[in-house]
């Protein structure tokens, strides 16, 4: 499920920057995507093993850190026990980076010069005047502080 892309309307060969959530539900090789870098996090479920060419395995977790990976290296992921959800943001190279780290809300986020999306993962936060509850997002004002408050926990995600 898409969340968010840059351009507007852009296809998956044609966009600067995605957001997006995915259910995977067995085994196998990721799609590969060149000159695309990208971070995956785990929402729900046990988790899985990413393993990209070239690199250690990383298991993954709802507990565990956003991983950073090449989108066109060769990816395989094994679950741990059973389907996951994953939150999977791309950005093209040359044209955007990202950042995606772990809140818990209260926090107060600093200002960014680009575009910074936050998702509550679990619970409930207020930013900007919206509450936002489980596997809601709201984009950001650029070039301010921002205060979340609430209960929530969730993803910062910057791209600049």
């Amino acid at each position: 499920m898409e969340i968010a892309v840059f351009p507007q309307g852009a296809t998956v060969d044609t966009f600067d920057w995605r957001i997006s959530m995915a259910t995977v539900s067995e085994d196998g090789p990721f799609s590969v995507f060149d000159g695309i870098d990208r971070t995956l996090s785990i929402l729900e479920g046990a988790g899985m093993a990413l393993l990209v060419d070239g690199c250690e395995p990383v298991l993954l977790t709802q507990t565990s850190a956003p991983h950073p990976f090449p989108a066109d290296a060769p990816t395989m992921a094994k679950l741990a026990d059973g389907t996951i959800t994953d939150l999977n943001v791309m950005t093209r190279r040359g044209r955007f980076s990202h950042s995606v780290d772990k809140i818990v809300a209260p926090v107060t986020l600093g200002p960014s010069a680009g575009a910074t999306l936050v998702l509550c993962h679990r619970g409930a936060m207020r930013v900007q005047n919206e509450t936002l509850a489980a596997l809601d997002c709201a984009l950001l004002e650029t070039g301010k502080a921002v205060e979340i408050s609430g209960d929530g926990d969730g993803f910062v995600i910057r791209l600049f």
